[in-house]
């Protein structure tokens, strides 16, 4: 197809990249411990560890599973929120040659036990906090060894041992379970440390993550990512990102602040590999949603690139310390997983000098399609360009190409689109075309450089007297009201109109009546587009990337 986007590339950035420069993952990681040995790797609670150790305990922790007796290319699960002994898990299962599957820790036992069962997964890593929803089910799975980390064991041994202390005697924060046979991450890498890690010949199409979808729309579903998949599109992050990071960068190593979970693709990608591959910092935020404390660890460090989700930036901006904090070394704010608004965009600009650059991708993409330029100054709507090696194709209903300017399916064409899903050849065939398009589910145009803008998701599309209304245009411009902090539409069942806007908001100003806010809509919207009912909210419900989930907003309605 006619990649007539290039002509609007920034300076610098190639139309194609290469996957074929390492043969997997494990050679990229391989060639940045040793090229960043002496270079601090990640940090969290104040404790760092340098890429030499790093590789010495991943090393020494793939030794270990190897002598487990697992096959390679056998599911190992890691469930833990950002500490340190996360990014040593991934490490490990890749160089012994298995396959990551990353748990999200607040699953319930219904949605762990479903996760582990369709993966396969022979064994698992899990903070001690969360081992009791794994042994409610463990006996249903197939997992034969587990690994059992704590807060503190990685911190020091007096550091170590106060942490440990708070978090089990004082807050409470790990429940009695019983999970026989288990060791600990220490010992684990002890053992491992007298044995000899056996090095495992892959290849491009070995499966290096499975990475389940969240199931908003349905059961869970593990997007099979190749090495070839997540290598290529740590390329393709680099040759967009990386030169305007580096670019006036005043300190000696860069700096990635790791907010979002590690067992999301966006960190897993954007943070964590790429990271390693630029021998960056990464600093890991356990809890995000403790804004405060979250303000007080991004104090500590010349942060660099910081990415994140819409509902995280707007936290930080609603918090009156953040404003506070010194920006100057802010190179480019990422962010992705869901839309962008552009009252957050405007006052994250205001407030850091740093614009944000606006991307696109799914965990079935690895998870970048597409990307704003790193060069923008204001916000701009879009999710950008793709990026190398990429195609993007807007599709009717048919599968066919729509004329630029008009609306369709958001499809992706690239290296870094998944092998498919994980057991499942139905789903996958509903979702690739037969020259290898992925249908992403998303509405989206194209305009006559090659940007796009996402109308929203073919379901949460609004049908009131047979004119479209997309949640992503209201929400965009109630968000831009003074007293609004949050805000969400679905659409409920109309006598009338067959369907109408409902509004959720969480209230910035505790003044602000429905009143008030319809007038606001009137000057706004047309009259179809108009929300017919408004409810406020204490807070919305979220995933815990944080996107807003109004599938549960929509559930709620039917069930009443």
């Amino acid at each position: 197809m006619d990649k007539f986007w290039l002509a609007n590339y920034p300076a610098g950035v190639p139309a194609e990249i290469d996957p074929s420069h390492y043969g997997s993952l494990v050679q990229l990681l391989d060639e940045a411990f040793i090229k960043h040995a002496d270079s601090k790797a990640y940090a969290c609670m104040d404790k760092t560890l340098t890429y030499r150790q790093v590789d010495r305990f991943s090393d020494a922790l793939a030794a270990w599973l190897q002598s487990t007796t697992l096959k390679k290319g056998a599911r190992v699960a890691i469930m833990m929120p950002n500490v340190l002994q996360y990014p040593i898990a991934i490490a490990a299962v890749l160089r012994a040659g298995y396959t990551v599957v990353n748990v999200n820790p607040l699953y319930t036992p219904r949605e762990l036990e479903h996760q582990l069962k369709d993966s396969g997964a022979e064994a698992i890593f899990v903070l001690e906090n969360f081992a009791g929803t794994l042994a409610k089910v463990i006996d249903h799975t197939s997992v034969k060894h587990v690994v059992v980390a704590s807060m503190g064991e990685l911190l020091g041994t007096v550091k170590g041992a106060l942490v440990n202390f708070v978090v089990r005697r004082v807050k409470k924060l790990v429940p009695e379970f019983s999970l026989p046979g288990a060791i600990s991450f220490k010992k684990a890498i002890a053992i491992g440390a007298g044995r000899q890690r056996q090095p495992v010949a892959l290849t491009h199409d070995d499966v290096a993550f499975l990475q389940y979808t969240g199931g908003t729309t349905g059961v869970a579903k593990g997007a099979v990512l190749t090495h070839r998949n997540v290598v290529a599109n740590i390329l393709q992050a680099e040759e967009w990102l990386m030169p305007s990071i580096r670019q006036g960068a005043k300190t000696d190593q860069l700096v990635f602040i790791c907010a979002l979970p590690l067992y999301h693709i966006f960190a897993l990608t954007v943070c964590n590999m790429l990271g390693i591959r630029e021998g960056a910092l990464n600093v890991l935020i356990p809890n995000p949603r403790d804004i405060p404390g979250f303000i007080k660890e991004l104090g500590k460090y010349d942060v660099n690139t910081f990415p994140a989700v819409n509902t995280l930036y707007n936290a930080l901006l609603n918090h009156p310390d953040f404003a506070k904090l010194d920006f100057s070394h802010y190179r480019c704010c990422v962010a992705g997983g869901m839309a962008v608004q552009k009252a957050v965009a405007d006052r994250w600009k205001k407030v850091t000098g740093c614009p944000i650059i606006e991307g696109y991708g799914l965990s079935e993409t690895s998870p970048i399609a597409s990307a704003n330029p790193c060069t923008i100054s204001e916000y701009t709507g879009t999710i950008g360009l793709p990026l190398s090696s990429t195609e993007i194709a807007i599709l009717d209903d048919d599968g066919q190409p729509v004329p630029l300017g008009q609306s369709g399916e958001i499809a992706i064409r690239g290296p870094q689109v998944m092998a498919g899903y994980w057991n499942r050849p139905d789903e996958t065939a509903k979702v690739m075309t037969p020259d290898g398009f992925f249908k992403s589910g998303d509405i989206g145009i194209m305009d006559e450089r090659g940007y796009t803008r996402i109308v929203d998701r073919k379901k949460d599309m609004i049908l009131v007297s047979g004119f479209n209304v997309y949640p992503n245009e209201i929400e965009g411009v109630i968000a831009q009201h003074p007293g609004v902090l949050e805000c969400a539409c679905v659409g409920v069942p109309d006598e009338q109109s067959g369907e109408a806007v409902k509004l959720f908001v969480v209230r910035k100003d505790k003044a602000l009546t429905s009143e008030q806010l319809m007038s606001y809509c009137k000057e706004q919207f047309t009259g179809y587009k108009k929300p017919k009912f408004i409810e406020f909210r204490d807070e919305l419900p979220k995933t815990n990337v944080g996107k807003i989930l109004r599938r549960e907003l929509r559930d709620e309605k039917k069930a009443a």
